[in-house]
């Protein structure tokens, strides 16, 4: 009996318990992401539930604006070291995270906190369908260098085309404000289109 609900539930366990890589371009910019399960190292945790990341962002000034709308000259590739550990809400496909960033630039160093959000859309006989969304804010309390405050957010959509493998449509909005240009910089504002893959 042990042994074969070990063999049903095992399969079911390693099936969330995923790392991912995510690739994301645009006419302009290129944005390499990866995010590592910690359930996949330590038995301790469940699986799912707990993930470290990493993110960068070669961004062009094209897709940059100061806030009064002035064009931006110069702007540097973007870096970030995320941690996030999030819950299902029920089982309605639904889950919501609560994060913490280290972000940087050349002059510019920020520990945004944030709150993430993932739907399965139900529409079984289809492929399947994920929405996703994060909002992330660091005060000036979380502002070093140069930086004053921080506000990015961004939206996806998913479609899982094969297994562990999805396209996925997006927008992002990276608003960062700091002493160097004397007031905020939107350091990227775009639409992009990308894989993920998941392993």
């Amino acid at each position: 009996m042990l042994k074969k609900i070990l063999i049903t539930t095992l399969p079911a366990i390693s099936a969330f318990a995923l790392h991912t890589a995510e690739i994301n371009i645009n006419d302009r910019d290129l944005e390499l992401n990866a995010k590592f399960d910690m359930g996949q190292f330590n038995s301790s945790i469940e699986p799912n539930t707990v993930f470290i990341g990493g993110r960068f962002l070669n961004g062009q000034k094209e897709n940059s604006r100061l806030e009064n709308g002035d064009p931006v000259t110069n702007i540097d590739p973007f870096y970030e070291v995320s941690f996030l550990m999030k819950r299902a809400v029920g089982d309605m496909g639904m889950s919501f995270g609560m994060g913490v960033k280290l972000n940087y630039t050349k002059d510019f160093s920020t520990i945004p906190l944030g709150l993430e959000f993932e739907y399965v859309i139900p529409a079984k006989k289809l492929v399947p369908m994920y929405v996703y969304g994060s909002v992330y804010y660091a005060p000036s309390a979380l502002s070093f260098s140069k930086a004053k405050d921080f506000v990015g957010y961004r939206v996806s959509y998913d479609i899982e085309l094969i297994d562990n493998g999805r396209v996925t449509i997006g927008y992002r909005n990276i608003n960062t404000n700091y002493d160097a240009v004397g007031g905020r910089v939107v350091y990227n504002d775009s639409v992009y289109a990308g894989f993920k893959f998941a392993f």
